[in-house]
Formats: structure tokens, C-alpha cells, sequence
């Protein structure tokens, strides 16, 4: 029996990996280089270099990888890189569309040109500002329009020359008279010496009071009168129209000959650039058609009533339409931008119009309120953003794919929730070249790329970076000096070689294999803060390996504590977990619980009764859907390992019911299949199977036992309990011998088991398994195909025998009974 206990033993050597301090090459952290390149990443770095190198449509980078392995650093440390050796983009400017003001102009310039640009056109305006308003107050300008004022007079006076005398001579006077805003010149008939109205001569004509026959003479002569005025009126007219025409031509005229001798510098200037140019010409064009405003800078505005006076006009506000948005300024740039935008919503990706409400409660608008988000501003360069937040935010993903996919991005204000009336604009669109980068977990990219066939057009490179790297005497050295460089970054005290190594069997541990190490390095770089902080608090000069102890058993204690109630419902006996003695149909099952921030294991008891009948094996979880799929799989399984083992000569013929007992939650996953099955064959072969042995392990239908997931956190789990209980030195537990290389136990568990107080075993079957857990052999078949009687398959296969015996005798008499009956 001792010699079946000790073969599967798993050595000392082989539960935890160490690092002997000696053996790094320093003693102190301060001893090493800094490290510059990103290590462990080999595979997603080289698809990250491919992706940016590429230079065709679709081809932006999607990288995935654990939220923990640092990916957002890496993407920035990698472009950083990249867009040195790049040029630098041109600078974006919006000016306004003198022809169609809803429509302003996109002006595109080599990097700095656009600030020079804008600078050149406010040096233009101040001049303008400066000199206009004096240019139409200079005393060339007030003798000009002096000269059409009296040419105007003397065609005016030519005009009425004679006609007043004529007026007078037929007994009339001329007259002003008032229609609107407007005077027409009008006669009226002089009666004993007074002018009196045609309408009051004919009331008085029929009240008998004038004579009738001088007052219609007075009304032809009229008539006759009112003609020529008329026409006279009407060439007056036409004369004022033409010397404001004229007028309005010399102001253009002067303002246009000074305004281009202001601009020749300008003009010069941007000679080269078409656009550039043509906008300049639109400007003094449109400028000339403005002139009435124009000259009205800096004079007082006349208000409602008379000698009423409002505030001076405003030439910022006069000469805003002139004005130059610098939409993406380049000039301080080295090479294409990286832009890392934390906040993807609509406005920081997309830029915005802004909206200012005017007196009349109208939402306006124009092309100064165009605002650029991070995806203008990465023209040319990267963008990174967070897939979750993206798709998280209305919008936004709909409009990134549509400016990737049409290489176009037209600025429009989204804002599905405003009810206001408000006046658009549609801007030029912007010819795009971003190569956007978006960071995503794996799970998450999977399922965004089921749900949008789009993602694989759009984003045609994936950097999937892994979150362990190969555990060799190179990757250590690579870790030993990540660890010199975050520890320099953020001016952390230098870390001893223990402290280092401490750091690394940590990894190894996190990383849940012992040839690998975890590529978490943000979580590494917390330990070591923690680590930090624990040196600081001691006043020691360096970080060694006592603090870093300190910080992983601190944040065990920061998480713990819901294990640590588990284990008082263990210690007090409200949870039932025997570890000493055997029982029949009995056994300590392993699991693993998870809160999110830490992962613990705690023995679960798994008990099995069996009968007669032809139920078979019944999963109570199952029935009480409490189970998963996987869980439901590997209850299955084992009727495939019975049926192959027990049932080739025989029906199987049993009712096995089998639960984990005080389970009041759901149970999913297939790594107590191999304590299940123990638990069913100690049950048949009413042998007792050791509690102080706790069982975890996946098994085929061939009784391979299968490797499983969280070996440390069940093996420490129990170690727990049997501590809490008292160590007896039989106690222990049992993995697959595949999991062996997956250890990385506490120290403290290393050293019950060197001292003879705890034991690992490490089984290839369920042979060796029943082996341990009972003290007899599991026995084998011999030609004859029949198990030896004193093995414990002998005695489940005769167990077996007498039930499907014993439901057929059961058979055969109640239909002789039922026969006698009758």
C-alpha cells in the first residue's frame, strides 16, 4: 500500500520554479541598461511593423490581446517609432465661400504654410481695417464725390429750369409732397392769393361758392401741367441712379486700387497655390460689393431715433467673413502625428460645426465654428482608439467605417437629440489618409467580426499579441532589465537580484506555466510600485525581496476576502469537508472561484449513491439546472468509461446518483469528472475512499486523465484547510501528471511537502488514481477479460453482475406473480 501512496509523488523540484539570485548577473537593478525594444511580443510586433509599413487601402491594424498585457503602450511605443522616419502632413484651413457661404472652401497647405497663411491674410485685414475707413475720409475722395454732386445739381436744375415760371404763369405753385419715405414735386392752383387743393376748389364748385368753368380750366391745365412734372420727375430719378451708380463706382474703384495695393505682398505671396490665389481674388471682390459696411468701421451706428447713437461698428465682426479657420496646424509637427484619443465620442473623433443663437432665437453658424477632431488631426499619421469605447458611443462606428472605406471625411455636427431649428453648412470634404489602430480583447474582436462583416475589409491586419513568452535564460535577462527600466521611469528605488528574482517566479506563476513567463507587464510594474511603497515605509534604500513579498501578500489580503469567509464555513463545520478517515461513495472534489480580482481554490465534498436500476448515471445538477455544458459532458463521460471497462459481457444496468453537495450556485466545467468517477467506483466497489486526499482532474472514456485549469489555486485551497484542521502528513492532493509543469506553488506549501507534512501526486489514469485514493490495486483484466477478485475493478464488476442479476430476478418474479394471479 505505501509503495502504491509513493510512486506518483510529484519530486520537490518540480512545484515551483526558483530563481537563485547568484545566478542573475547583477545585484542591483541600477547595474543593468535600459530597455528600448518591446519583448515577448515577437508575432504581434512583426504584424504591427507590417501593418504600419503597408501602404495600401484597408490595411488598418485591429490589435488584440489580455486587457492586461500592456497593449496600448506597446501600439504607442511602435508608432512612435515608425512615424519619426515619415513626413510630416499638411496643415488644413477653411475659408469661406464668398459665392456659397453654406459651402466653405477647404484650403490644404504643406506643414507650417497654413499658420503663415492664416498670419498673412489678418496682416492683410488689419490694413484694411486701417487704411479704408481714412480712404474714404481723405479730401481726393471728398472732392470726388463733391464733383458728382454738383454735376448732379446743375442736370437737376436744367431739369426744372423755366418750369416754375410756366407753373406761375398758369396760377399755379410747385410743391413737395410726401408719399412714404420718398417727396415727388406736385402744383397746386393759387385762388385770392392762397395755394388751394383741386379737391377743395370742387367742394366749394358744389357748394356754388367758385365757378365751375374756371375750375375745370384749372383741372386741364392741371392735368396738362402734371405730365411734364411727371416726366421731369422721372429724368431726376434716372439721374440720381446713375450718379449713385457712379458714386458706388468711384468707392469701388478707389477701395479696389488701394485694397490691391495692400494685397501685393499677399498676392505674391501665394502666387504658387491656385486655391490660395482664387480665394484671395473672391475676397477683395466680394469685399468691394460690402463697401457700404466696410467704410462704416470704427463710426458710430445711428440708432432708432433721432441723435439716438449705438456702439461703433465692430471690425473684427465687420471682417470676420475675410478671416482664415486653421483647421490642423502642422508647423510644430516632426514627422505624421500619433494621436491616442481616450475619449472617442462623435465630437473628439469627428470635429464638430458649432452653433451660436442669434437675436431671433435662429441656431447660426458659418465656416469659423468648423472644429477638427483626433481623426483630422491623425491625417496622414495614426490614430489609436479603445474598440469598447468606440462602439459604445452613437455614431461613431458607423462613421469611421464610412471614412476608411470612401477615404473621405465631411464635418457635420451629430447631434441626434437637438430639437432646435438651426442653419447648416456643408463644408468641402477632406481627403483622408489615417491608418487607425484600434485595441480590443480578443472575445471582443471575435464577436464584433460575427456581428460586422465590414471589420475584415476595413481592418486587414491583426496584431494578436500573447500574454506569456518562452521561459529562457534570454527572456529572463529581457525581463531583469524591463524591470531596470520601469523601475527608472517611475523613479522607483533601485531592486536587489532577490527582489528581481522574486518578481520572475511571480510571472511564472501569473503566467500559469513554468516554461513560460506573463507578458502582463503593466501588472508587474504595479507589484513593483507596491513593492516600493513597502520599502519607502521601511526607510530601506532599496527594494528587496521581503517587500516584494510584502506587496503580493498584501493585495491577497485586499482580495481575500471572500475566501476568507469560505474558510471560516469550513473551520466552524457549516461547510462539510472531512480531511482524515475514509468513507464509501465520498470525496473531496477541487474548484476554483473567481471574483474578478483574484482567483482562490477551496474543496468541495462530491458524494455518489448507487442502486438498482436502469437510470444509469444521474447528474442531480443537471436535473436541478444548476450545471453548464461542459459539466453535463464530462458526467456523461463517464458512463462511456463504465460501459467500456464493465459492460462488454454484461448489460449496464444501475441507477448512480452523484451531486456536489452544499452547492447552492451554478456548476460548469469538467475538472471534477475524474473525482466523480472515483467517488462511483468506490460506491459500486464499497471500498472507502482517503479524505485527506482532494481530487481535481478531467478524464476521457479511455480513463486518461486530462489536464486542468487553476492546479496552484486548488492544491494552496486545500493546503488551507488541512492547515486550518491540522496537518497529519497523509494529507495531499492528487492532479493530472500533465499539470506537473503547470506548478508554481507558495513557498509555504513547498515547504509542507519538504517536510513531509503535505503530499502532490501526479496520475496518468484513473488507475493510479483509485490506486492512491483507496490503498488496492486497481486491477487488470486477465485473458479471460475477468478483473481479479481482490482489485477494485473485481469488485465493481461484481457489483455489477449481482444488480443486473439482481433487476432481472426482480423481473422474473413479478411476472410469476402476475402470472399466478392469473
Amino acid at each position: 500500500m505505501a509503495e502504491i501512496v509513493e510512486r506518483n509523488l510529484v519530486p520537490i523540484d518540480k512545484l515551483r520554479w526558483k530563481v537563485d539570485p547568484a545566478t542573475l548577473p547583477f545585484s542591483k537593478t541600477t547595474d543593468l541598461e535600459e530597455l528600448t525594444d518591446i519583448i515577448g511580443q515577437h508575432r504581434g510586433v512583426e504584424a504591427f511593423r507590417f501593418g504600419m509599413g503597408i501602404d495600401a487601402k484597408g490595411y488598418n491594424i485591429f490589435v488584440t490581446g489580455a486587457a492586461d498585457v500592456g497593449t496600448l503602450g506597446m501600439a504607442r511605443q511602435l508608432l512612435e517609432k515608425s512615424a519619426r522616419k515619415q513626413c510630416t502632413p499638411n496643415d488644413l484651413c477653411y475659408v469661406n465661400n464668398f459665392k456659397i457661404p453654406e459651402e466653405p472652401i477647404l484650403l490644404t497647405f504643406e506643414a507650417g504654410k497654413g499658420q503663415t497663411f492664416k498670419k498673412d491674410i489678418e496682416a492683410f485685414l488689419e490694413d484694411i481695417k486701417r487704411e479704408i475707413p481714412q480712404l474714404f475720409e481723405s479730401q481726393e475722395y471728398i472732392n470726388s464725390k463733391n464733383a458728382l454732386l454738383e454735376e448732379h445739381d446743375k442736370k437737376t436744375r436744367d431739369f426744372f429750369k423755366g418750369l416754375e415760371e410756366r407753373v406761375k404763369e398758369a396760377g399755379f405753385v410747385l410743391v413737395n409732397m410726401q408719399m412714404g419715405q420718398v417727396q415727388r414735386p406736385d402744383i397746386v392752383p393759387v385762388v385770392d392769393g392762397e395755394p388751394t387743393h383741386l379737391l377743395k376748389l370742387e367742394e366749394l364748385v358744389n357748394k356754388g361758392r367758385f365757378p365751375k368753368e374756371e375750375y375745370e380750366a384749372l383741372q386741364n391745365k392741371y392735368k396738362e401741367l402734371k405730365d411734364e412734372i411727371d416726366t421731369i420727375f422721372m429724368d431726376v430719378r434716372r439721374l440720381q441712379k446713375d450718379v449713385k451708380t457712379k458714386s458706388e463706382e468711384v468707392d469701388r474703384l478707389m477701395f479696389m486700387n488701394t485694397a490691391k495695393d495692400l494685397a501685393v505682398g499677399l498676392v505674391a505671396a501665394w502666387k504658387d497655390h491656385e486655391k490660395a490665389t482664387k480665394h484671395i481674388t473672391d475676397m477683395l471682390e466680394n469685399m468691394s460689393e460690402q463697401l457700404d459696411i466696410i467704410k462704416m468701421i470704427g463710426q458710430p451706428q445711428m440708432g432708432p431715433m433721432p441723435g439716438m447713437q449705438l456702439p461703433t461698428i465692430n471690425a473684427e465682426a465687420v471682417l470676420h467673413p475675410y478671416g482664415v479657420n486653421l483647421l490642423v496646424d502642422n508647423a510644430e509637427s516632426d514627422g505624421p502625428p500619433v494621436i491616442v484619443e481616450s475619449f472617442p465620442n462623435y465630437r473628439n473623433l469627428f470635429g464638430s460645426i458649432e452653433r451660436a443663437m442669434d437675436r431671433s432665437g435662429l441656431w447660426r453658424t458659418d465656416f469659423q465654428k468648423i472644429t477638427a477632431g483626433s481623426f483630422i488631426k491623425a491625417n496622414g499619421g495614426f490614430l489609436v482608439i479603445n474598440l469598447l469605447d468606440a462602439i459604445a458611443e452613437p455614431g461613431v462606428w458607423q462613421t469611421l467605417k464610412r471614412a476608411l472605406k470612401t477615404s473621405e471625411l465631411e464635418i457635420q455636427t451629430f447631434d441626434p437629440y437637438s430639437f432646435m431649428a438651426s442653419t447648416g453648412i456643408k463644408p468641402e470634404s477632406i481627403s483622408m489618409d489615417v491608418k487607425v489602430v484600434v485595441l480590443a480583447t480578443t472575445q471582443l474582436y471575435h464577436m464584433l467580426k460575427h456581428y460586422d462583416p465590414e471589420v475584415e475589409m476595413i481592418f486587414k491586419v491583426r496584431a494578436d499579441f500573447d500574454s506569456s513568452m518562452d521561459n529562457t535564460s534570454d527572456g529572463v535577462t529581457e525581463v531583469c532589465r524591463l524591470v531596470a527600466t520601469y523601475a527608472e521611469k517611475r523613479k522607483l528605488k533601485a531592486f536587489s537580484n532577490s527582489a528581481v528574482a522574486a518578481l520572475l517566479e511571480h510571472s511564472v506563476r501569473k503566467s500559469g506555466r513554468q516554461e513560460k513567463l506573463s507578458t502582463s507587464f503593466p501588472a508587474l510594474g504595479d507589484v513593483m510600485a507596491e513593492a516600493n511603497y513597502f520599502a519607502e515605509s521601511a526607510s530601506s534604500d532599496i527594494v528587496d525581496v521581503k517587500h516584494v513579498q510584502e506587496a503580493l501578500d498584501a493585495r491577497i489580503y485586499r482580495y481575500g476576502l471572500v475566501e476568507e469567509k469560505i474558510q471560516e464555513m469550513i473551520d466552524r463545520g457549516s461547510i462539510f469537508i472531512d480531511t482524515e478517515g475514509g468513507v464509501v461513495g465520498q470525496i473531496n472534489g477541487l474548484a476554483v472561484y473567481s471574483t474578478g480580482d483574484i482567483m482562490f481554490g477551496k474543496p468541495s465534498r462530491i458524494t455518489c449513491t448507487t442502486s438498482m436500476g436502469k437510470e444509469g448515471i444521474i447528474n442531480i445538477e443537471r436535473d436541478a439546472k444548476m450545471s453548464g455544458p461542459t459539466h453535463n459532458k464530462g458526467m456523461l463521460i463517464l458512463s462511456g468509461y463504465l460501459r467500456k471497462n464493465f459492460a462488454q459481457s454484461k448489460p449496464l444496468t444501475l441507477a448512480a446518483s452523484i451531486a456536489f453537495e452544499q452547492s447552492y450556485g451554478g456548476v460548469d466545467g469538467d475538472s471534477a469528472s475524474t473525482t466523480e468517477l472515483y467517488a462511483l467506483l468506490s460506491s459500486l466497489s464499497q471500498v472507502p475512499i482517503k479524505q485527506s486526499i482532494a481530487v481535481t482532474g478531467s478524464v476521457n472514456q479511455n480513463g486518461e486523465v486530462q489536464p486542468i485549469g487553476g492546479a496552484n489555486e486548488k492544491i494552496e485551497g486545500f493546503y488551507t484547510v488541512c492547515k486550518a484542521k491540522g496537518l497529519t502528513g497523509d494529507q495531499g492532493v492528487m492532479i493530472p501528471e500533465s499539470n506537473v509543469k503547470d506548478l508554481m506553488l507558495k513557498q509555504e506549501v513547498v515547504d509542507a511537502v519538504t517536510e513531509g507534512k503535505f503530499s502532490i501526486w501526479a496520475v496518468k489514469d484513473v488507475n493510479q488514481g483509485i490506486e492512491i485514493l483507496t490503498g488496492m490495486p486497481a486491477g487488470e483484466r486477465d485473458a479471460d477479460g475477468v478483473y481479479p477478485k481482490n482489485s477494485v475493478y473485481g469488485l465493481v464488476d461484481e457489483r455489477l453482475i449481482s444488480l443486473a442479476e439482481g433487476l432481472r430476478d426482480f423481473g422474473k418474479g413479478n411476472k410469476d406473480s402476475e402470472n399466478n394471479d392469473d
